[in-house]
């Protein structure tokens, strides 16, 4: 469903996508409206999809996964294995945090984190390259990342 937000919205939106934690009332004070204002914009927002949930983010460092590594996996036979088989055995597994199916050279992008190089070892060894189907991987270690803001 297509939603036709209009600034006040975005500016919700905004607010909500920096800090999740923030209340109707404190959201309210920083535009100018009233708590039961904003949060009958936040509840129609949620009702139509367009908030689909409130996260916190952790960092991964801080407990003691110091190593993000993107993998792309291709399949080795598409006939054999099925899409499903392959995804429900890879998020099984708890050190893969994104799973996407993509169109390009791989049929699959993960996002592992792992507490060093040798513990990615282990997980590539002992869970990925024992997945249903799996054929062709490449691993591309995360040196650093940056958050940019999104199109609010």
């Amino acid at each position: 469903m297509t939603v036709q937000a209009d600034a006040t919205d975005l500016a919700i939106l905004r607010l909500l996508s920096q800090d999740a934690t923030q209340s109707a009332a404190e959201i309210g004070r920083k535009l100018g409206l009233t708590q039961p204002a904003v949060w009958r914009r936040i509840r129609q927002l949620t009702d139509a999809g367009v908030l689909a949930g409130r996260r916190i983010e952790l960092d991964a460092a801080a407990i003691g996964f110091g190593v993000t590594v993107f993998l792309g996996i291709r399949l080795a036979a598409k006939g054999r294995t099925s899409l499903e088989e392959f995804e429900r055995a890879v998020t099984a597994i708890p050190e893969v945090q994104v799973v996407q199916h993509v169109l390009g050279q791989f049929d699959y992008r993960l996002r592992i984190i792992a507490r060093d190089i040798a513990d990615f070892e282990r997980i590539l060894r002992r869970r990925i390259m024992t997945l249903p189907g799996i054929g062709q991987v490449e691993a591309n270690v995360m040196l650093s990342e940056e958050r940019l803001p999104g199109p609010l």
